[in-house]
């Protein structure tokens, strides 16, 4: 590892500090691969991390960007998300330039996934941080004999100031699958979305960049090969009822995932596949 990239510790568990000369500051949990604190140049913390998140290496972590694979939320037999938020990643190559810093992290299946999905696999994260920048891009690889599909999603946790004061544009004229109300289909008509009460959509054939826009600053979100997006809020009720979450974290907060969900990948054997979620602070 080089000056900017190191190994650290949060709460006991390994963490690894990504740095860029310019300023940009990114941690990365092992444990799920997952991003857990984002600061752009000259900027301020842009990822929500519960302070009541449970790091012990073994619980899912509540904010950041957790990585949905092989299964979306509750959408099939698996474990709520499935299992890659809740294994250790391996590094497998770190890269620093005086623009850029990146890690890469790799699972393949063993025994124990195997017992949940029976499919050969090699998934891979990489963290890009570059300025006011950061990317994120998870790669899979069928490593097996048989295809197989699967759903997945970046479940981004936005850190902001009031969830109310937000909007979000971009979305519409697009097909939405309202969660939280239970309904199937409906078509958002308005200019921008606001988030008012508890908010559970899956958004279908997304436009490649959306953006948070709140009164002082805002976030573009860019995603390639991710044709999905998720918002979500749990508002007041079902943030009470997170033991780690506190009772008003649902305003500091707004999910924007990129994911594929309506329609699973399908991979053959030695097949690939790869999509990318860009955060750009503006």
């Amino acid at each position: 590892m080089t000056d900017q990239i190191e190994m650290a510790e949060l709460h006991g568990q390994p963490v690894i500090k990504l740095q860029t000369p310019d300023g940009a500051v990114a941690l990365v949990s092992q444990f799920g691969a997952q991003v857990i604190s984002w600061t752009p140049a000259g900027g301020e913390e842009r990822l929500y991390l519960s302070p009541s998140a449970i790091l012990d290496g073994k619980t899912p972590i509540r904010g950041g960007s957790p990585v949905c694979f092989p299964q979306f939320a509750d959408l099939g037999p698996l474990p709520k998300h499935g299992f890659a938020r809740t294994r250790p990643w391996e590094v497998v190559d770190t890269r620093a330039a005086k623009d850029y810093t990146l890690v890469t992290l790799r699972l393949v299946d063993d025994a124990d996934t195997r017992a949940l999905w029976p499919h050969a696999f090699a998934a891979e994260i990489s963290i890009s941080i570059s300025g006011d920048r950061l990317d994120i891009e998870l790669g899979v690889d069928n490593t097996g004999d048989t295809p197989f599909s699967f759903t997945a999603a970046l479940h981004t946790y936005l850190k902001v100031r009031e969830v109310e004061a937000l909007c979000v544009e971009g979305l519409r004229g697009l097909e939405y699958s309202d969660t939280a109300d239970g309904s199937t289909h409906k078509l958002d008509t308005g200019d921008a979305l606001v988030i008012e009460s508890e908010t559970d959509r899956i958004y279908f054939g997304v436009p490649a960049t959306l953006r948070v826009r709140e009164d002082h600053r805002a976030m573009a979100i860019h995603t390639e090969n991710f044709p999905d997006a998720v918002i979500w809020n749990p508002w007041v009720d079902k943030c009470a009822s997170f033991a780690d979450m506190p009772a008003d974290g649902f305003r500091r907060m707004l999910c924007v995932e990129a994911a594929a969900v309506r329609k699973p990948v399908e991979l053959q054997p030695q097949g690939n596949w790869w999509g990318r979620q860009s955060l750009i602070a503006i």
